[in-house]
């Protein structure tokens, strides 16, 4: 780990969508007391792929895992679920190595289903891992990302941590029991939201409004939706409550969804999300 009050320096192994996300907002680290940048690298079986992402950012490439293992004082872990176990156990010799010799690297996965302890038994039982769960409006300020961290983390390391992915959002804490259930709502959420912003798009089409209208008021529908939760506290219900005029308009399309099984087909696919992370976890 870095030393003398001096940025740590961060290696991502991977440099797709997520990984990309949060290594951009350690990079745009603009605070006041921000002296010295953080020194950034990536690496990726996709050379062209990290290249191109460094450059964005104006951080540099390694040739390879074992190099990011070497060099890093936090090592992102940016890697499909699947390529994780190959990734690990090509850069154990080296993390084992480095904890011997009082270096300890922070591992940061966001890998689904893949917990701390599975980490470990590869890396070794000592080594520090906090596992995170970002999503995909990370890539542009707004996103969501939970954070826990195992015994071995020093307090310091986690509050740098969260002062890094600040940009990419809110960031939050929570119990590693919880991480299965946090990637199928927060992980996978957005996609489902997608989802429902392009049926309501293609919605207004077919009440004869322009495809680019109708999709520039969906979006914004559920934006501004989003946002009265959060900025007025109060429960969706009651919201719902405030929109829905007694034999209106609004009440005979909540009854459309209801007789859709709207909310229950929402539960069962965060509900499937969360239990395909678990079954990632024992693959």
């Amino acid at each position: 780990m870095s030393n003398n009050g001096s940025k740590s320096i961060l290696a991502c192994i991977g440099s797709g969508n997520m990984g990309f996300a949060l290594l951009k907002s350690a990079a745009r680290d603009d605070s006041p007391d921000n002296t010295q940048k953080n020194e950034i690298y990536f690496t990726d079986a996709d050379a062209k792929k990290a290249i191109n992402a460094a450059r964005s950012i104006n951080a540099d490439v390694l040739s390879s895992n074992t190099e990011a293992a070497e060099k890093g004082d936090i090592i992102f872990l940016a890697v499909k679920p699947q390529i994780l176990p190959q990734v690990l156990a090509e850069i154990a010799p080296v993390i084992k190595k480095r904890h011997s010799s009082g270096k300890t690297p922070v591992l940061v996965s966001m890998a689904a289903g893949w917990t701390i302890a599975k980490i470990q038994s590869v890396t070794g039982e000592n080594i520090p891992v906090i596992r995170i769960m970002p999503n995909t409006p990370s890539l542009i300020g707004k996103g969501m990302t939970i954070m826990t961290a195992s015994r071995e983390v020093p307090e310091e390391k986690i509050n740098e941590l969260e002062k890094i992915l600040s940009g990419t959002g809110i960031v939050d804490k929570t119990d590693e029991h919880l991480m299965d259930a946090v990637t199928g709502l927060s992980g996978s959420g957005p996609a489902f939201v997608y989802l429902f912003i392009e049926a309501m798009a293609d919605a207004g089409v077919r009440a004869g409004i322009s495809r680019d209208k109708s999709l520039r008021y969906a979006a914004q529908t559920v934006l501004g939706a989003a946002a009265m939760v959060q900025e007025t506290g109060k429960h969706p219900g009651e919201l719902k409550d405030m929109v829905t005029s007694p034999g209106g308009t609004t009440i005979a399309g909540i009854l459309a969804l209801e007789e859709g099984a709207f909310r229950s087909t929402v539960i069962k696919a965060v509900e499937a999300a969360w239990k395909r992370s678990m079954e990632l976890g024992k693959n």
